[in-house]
This record gives C-alpha cells, sequence and structure tokens, in this order.
C-alpha cells in the first residue's frame, strides 16, 4: 500500500484494496462517513448520469462498495472495469487514506454527528451478523478475525442511551464512532478547496433536494434537460428510495439485513432531541468539540 496513505482496515473494509486502482478521467469517488447519506449520494449521482428513474441495475451494482470484505476484490474491479458509464464509486475511507487523482470528484456529506449516532444504532440491529460472515467468509476468509476482533465479537449495552454514550466515547476512527465521523469529514474539511472535492449537508439535502442536485451536477459538469428536474428530485427523496429498497439499499443484490427496507429507517434531522437532556447535550458537545476545528463543527452541526 502506497506509503502516504493512511491504513484504515477493520472487518468491515480495508483500503488497501484501492491499491493499483486504475481511475477514469471523469470517475467519482463517494467518501461519506457511515449515516450520513451515502446511498443518498449514490442514488443522486445515479439520476444525474443515466438521467431516468429506470437504472439498469441495483444501485450496489452500479456504485459497487470496493473497500468491503463481502466481495472478492477481483469480482469488484471486474464489474468496475465493464462499466460503460460514468464510474461511481463508494467507499468509507477518508480521503487521506484514499489514492488523489485530479481527474476525479471526490464527494462527502455532513450530518449532525448526534443523528449519525442515533440511525447507527438501528443500522446495527438491523444487521444479519450470520450473513455478513458468510459472505464475507466466501470472499476473503476469516483468518483475520483473531487479529481485528482480539476479544470477539462487541457487546452493546440494552438501552439506547448507553449504546449512544458508547458511540460516542469510543477512541476507535472506524466507521463506527463519533471519532470516526468527525475525522472522516475532517479530512475532506482540510482540502474543501481544492476544485475536485465536493462538500454536502445532509440538512442542505432534506432543505432543497433539487437545488442540491443542480448544485452537484455543476460541480460534476453534467447537463440536465430543465423538464427532467422534477422527475430525477422526486425519485431521489427519502420516500422513493425506501420504496425501491430492494434495488436501492446497500448490499441489496446479496442482502446481510433483517429487514431490508428498514434501512431506509426514518431519514430525518433532529433524532438525537429526544434522546439527549441538557447534560446529556453538554456532555456530548463537550466531547465533539475537542476532536475538530470551531469552523467544521459548526457547519457540521449546524
Amino acid at each position: 500500500m502506497d506509503g502516504s496513505l493512511v491504513r484504515y482496515r477493520s472487518v468491515v473494509m480495508d483500503n488497501a484494496r484501492w491499491d493499483g486502482f486504475g481511475f477514469r478521467d471523469d470517475d467519482i469517488v463517494i467518501s461519506t462517513p457511515a449515516k450520513c447519506g451515502t446511498t443518498w449520494t449514490q442514488m443522486i449521482c445515479a439520476l444525474l448520469i443515466f438521467q431516468t428513474t429506470d437504472l439498469p441495475r441495483a444501485l450496489d451494482q452500479l456504485s459497487p462498495w470496493l473497500d468491503m470484505l463481502t466481495l472478492k476484490i477481483e469480482d469488484v474491479r471486474s464489474l468496475l472495469d465493464a462499466q460503460e458509464h460514468r464510474r461511481f464509486i463508494k467507499t468509507h475511507t477518508p480521503l487521506d487514506g484514499l489514492p488523489w487523482d485530479e481527474r476525479v470528484t471526490y464527494i462527502t456529506v455532513g450530518r449532525d454527528p448526534r443523528d449519525v449516532g442515533v440511525s447507527w444504532d438501528n443500522h446495527m440491529s438491523n444487521l444479519d451478523i450470520g450473513a455478513f460472515i458468510a459472505q464475507r467468509h466466501e470472499a476473503v476468509g476469516l483468518d483475520d478475525l483473531a487479529e481485528l476482533m482480539p476479544d470477539g465479537l462487541p457487546t452493546f449495552p440494552e438501552e439506547l442511551i448507553d449504546r449512544f454514550w458508547q458511540w460516542v466515547d469510543t477512541p476507535d476512527t472506524g466507521v463506527g464512532s463519533l471519532v470516526g465521523t468527525l475525522h472522516h469529514l475532517d479530512t475532506f474539511w482540510q482540502r474543501r478547496d481544492e476544485p475536485n472535492v465536493v462538500l454536502l449537508h445532509y440538512d442542505d439535502l432534506k432543505a432543497d433536494l433539487e437545488g442540491q442536485m443542480r448544485l452537484l451536477a455543476g460541480r460534476l459538469g453534467t447537463e440536465v434537460a430543465e423538464d427532467r428536474w422534477p422527475v430525477l428530485a422526486e425519485a431521489a427523496t427519502f420516500e422513493s428510495m425506501r420504496d425501491r429498497a430492494e434495488k436501492a439499499a446497500p448490499n441489496a443484490s446479496a442482502p446481510i439485513w433483517h429487514d431490508t427496507k428498514r434501512f431506509f429507517n426514518r431519514g430525518t434531522s433532529g433524532q438525537w432531541r429526544d434522546l439527549l437532556d441538557a447534560e446529556g447535550l453538554r456532555r456530548y458537545e463537550e466531547r465533539a468539540q475537542t476532536l475538530v476545528s470551531p469552523e467544521l463543527y459548526g457547519w457540521v452541526h449546524r
């Protein structure tokens, strides 16, 4: 692996799978923290690229997660090599762990981390661990699990509030933590002035989806006929994606969920308000403010 890149490796993903990947001139890399609108952004890109709501394949086939360890890397690369449309590749690797190419557009999405923590809890309770392990075994084996999980499978408290604080307080920079979420966004924040780096915000997408889609189309150099915008924007709504969960959800082609439709659980902002009282909010703020600059803190918690 390129020594200039940070290594991100877990039971779920390994960014070493990017080694030797050949970019094309107009590739798009969607690199987001977990539960920040990854699938939403993939769908928006698909709609902008194909400009139809009748997508040719399931979203996880059009936009595969290259570093996820449930597929053989040669199969993922073969899939991408065969694509003739503009490629848009999913990853949860921060920008400092990805190969840099000025021809590529790198997109991230910020979301209030308090909502991320609540959404992560639903994500984990909906994950079928047995199905995930079986797919990982088939793709890359399980010989490294003892190294990656020396204490065995993680355990979680019974109460939601305790699971939330576990997510907040863990020092792990992986996808399932406050530290990991803010670190990921910080790698983009530090390069936000690069012409090929795009930062979107979940709340902006909620407030003005068509406007944000137009903005992204401009950054991607994509032209869309004016009469297509209402149709494409409607297809990118949370409700529309949930109705098509069997084709829109990640890993829909080889499900690892107890309920694929539940992947699109609520899609709202401010869920944390039902969880945190004044003391809890103070505790959260003291923790989060130590992890990033005041400017990034303000942007993501707007």
